[in-house]
């Protein structure tokens, strides 16, 4: 059952260096605070997850806290390429960075294996591209019924899955709404969950096209208003376009990033800057 509490006890009690952690958000409500507060405690050896790694891989990565990713794109939405990221895997600054590389159809798909309890997933969408050749958790399996060949790829089950939602009950029922990603499978096949949220409320209203992750699914509700900024959360609050493009300079540069991240990381507990 989730019990509220405070994100940097979430964080502290929940996340372990070496672990594999996916921070899900597509867009909208990504957990940019829970990652800040990952960077703050500076956990290490990560293997980070993420179906469209943005600005807050970028510095996750940069900040040093993975060893590895698995993604189907990354990038600065709208603006160009995450620099820490590229760094990390031309240079090996400010540590090596290890890629898997997956299409958006596998990575969902791992994820709803993960969510129902199966060993991996099968589809048809890396057939007559050069993924396979590149990525060993792509492989080629026989149906047993027609014959065809089809592509397996193995189930993700992140030791942590992080998300952030518009509310919570008392009770650590959350609720989200808006635009959605892969939130509800990845904390489905996850080992534990932190979810961060807008408000806790005392009772969960009804919301059109909503949906609800039971308490008995959540390890951990925090209260952080704001906690998805720079994306927006639907009914609370909008995408601040501008911090995407302000982030471009700061991610190029090396010296930039580290004053950066001193400055709005390390030395400004709670920043959403």
């Amino acid at each position: 059952m989730a019990t509220i509490t405070s994100l940097a006890d979430a964080v502290a009690e929940l996340i372990n260096d070496g672990d594999m952690v996916a921070l899900e958000g597509f867009t909208h409500l990504i957990p940019v605070a829970a990652g800040r507060e990952i960077i703050r405690q500076r956990k290490r050896d990560l293997t980070l997850v993420r179906m469209t790694p943005d600005i807050i891989y970028d510095q996750l990565i940069g900040a040093g806290c993975a060893r590895k990713l698995v993604f189907s794109w990354g990038g600065n939405p709208g603006v160009g390429s995450l620099h820490r990221f590229r760094d990390a895997v031309q240079n090996a600054w400010p540590v090596p960075l290890e890629i898997e590389e997956h299409s958006h159809a596998g990575m969902a798909n791992r994820y709803v294996a993960g969510a129902s309890g199966l060993p991996f997933a099968v589809l048809r969408g890396y057939r007559g591209t050069d993924l396979p050749t590149v990525t060993d958790t792509i492989k080629p399996i026989v149906c047993p019924f027609t014959g065809e060949t089809l592509t397996a790829v193995p189930a993700i089950n992140p030791d942590v899955t992080v998300v952030h939602a518009q509310r919570a009950d008392r009770q650590g029922n959350v609720q989200l709404w808006g635009l959605l990603g892969v939130q509800k499978e990845a904390v489905l096949a996850a080992k534990r969950s932190i979810v961060t949220v807008e408000e806790v409320v005392d009772t969960l209203e009804p919301v059109p096209g909503g949906i609800v992750l039971p308490s008995w699914v959540v390890t951990r509700v925090a209260e952080v208003p704001g906690g998805a900024h720079p994306s927006y959360a639907q009914g609370y609050s909008e995408r601040d376009n501008a911090y995407y493009a302000a982030w471009d300079p700061i991610g190029r540069d090396r010296d930039a990033f580290a004053d950066w991240l001193d400055e709005k990381v390390y030395q400004n507990s709670g920043s959403i800057a």
